[in-house]
């Protein structure tokens, strides 16, 4: 797996500089317009995880390539990237228009977490195709940040913050089912919601990361101090799904991501996802995507 790309990274990637309120005490937050490209079409933006969060308002044909598909941008689309979702974004005709905001969670440190939010969620929507009414409703909130962003008030970071939030609070609007507004949690919700963080808490896998070690619902329940049980129902209660679903889904995306995206062979990715066998490796694979490991990694 390529190396995460770091805020700093970023900077230096895109502009050869670093700006000097980068470790600001409050968080970084900065907005920019997206380029008409001149000639040919723009290179795509390299696929790999960010440490930083980013919400892009785009106009163009563009393709966006996560670990298992890729969604078609036919006209224009707001999309959300977090830390834990990689990507690679590849316009295939110049961009006409857009713009693009980043952040850091230390922004929204007293204000929540931002993973709680469906947008930015493993199995969330990431990125929505807007209408163009519903375009006109969102390029207002981005010229709203520049206007922010260049003004000598002293909470403009407050307002940011605000903005940010209109655009998330708009996006899961545009989704059908319920889930995605923020009710007050029960105790089943507080227990699904440890359970689901500490899943993802073992994700990345990269050279830093290299064993999943919770790999059922006992070794989660274990951690959370409950009954299996009482795990078990708490997480189908509020998602509909088992317990060993929802870990075998989220192992199976990681284990996409490594055989597409990084160079480690078949037994490595096994031993990196906790299985103790290549053959049970390769059998789990195979019972959720009909394919061996080797021939989903040459597809």
């Amino acid at each position: 797996m390529n190396k995460v790309e770091t805020i700093e990274d970023f900077y230096k990637r895109k502009f050869d500089w670093i700006p000097d309120n980068l470790k600001n005490e409050i968080g970084h937050f900065n907005v920019f317009k997206l380029m008409p490209t001149i000639g040919d079409a723009p290179q795509p933006v390299p696929y790999k995880r960010r440490d930083f969060y980013k919400i892009t308002l785009v106009k163009g044909n563009s393709k966006v390539h996560y670990a298992d598909k890729v969604v078609e941008v036919k006209r224009q689309a707001i999309s959300f990237t977090n830390p834990q979702i990689p990507y690679k974004w590849e316009h295939l005709d110049t961009i006409r228009d857009g713009a693009f905001c980043i952040f850091n969670q230390h922004l929204f440190h007293q204000y929540g977490n931002l993973n709680q939010y469906s947008v930015f969620q493993p199995n969330g929507t990431h990125l929505f195709e807007l209408t163009d009414e519903q375009y006109e409703k969102i390029e207002p909130i981005y010229i709203k940040m520049f206007e922010e962003i260049n003004s000598e008030y002293v909470h403009k970071y407050d307002v940011l913050r605000n903005l940010v939030f209109e655009l998330l609070h708009i996006a899961m609007k545009m989704q059908p089912n319920a889930n995605a507004e923020l009710q007050q949690m029960n105790a089943a919700q507080r227990i699904a919601t440890l359970f689901l963080e500490l899943l993802e808490r073992q994700f990345p896998i990269d050279e830093n990361h290299q064993s999943v070690q919770l790999r059922n619902a006992s070794d989660f329940a274990s951690q959370l101090n409950v009954h299996v049980n009482h795990l078990n129902r708490a997480v189908k209660a509020v998602t509909e799904k088992t317990t060993t679903q929802l870990i075998s889904e989220r192992i199976l995306q990681e284990a996409k991501i490594l055989l597409k995206h990084s160079s480690w062979n078949v037994s490595e990715i096994s031993y990196a996802l906790g299985f103790t066998e290549v053959t049970h490796f390769n059998n789990f694979f195979k019972k959720h995507t009909q394919l061996s490991p080797l021939k989903f990694r040459n597809t």
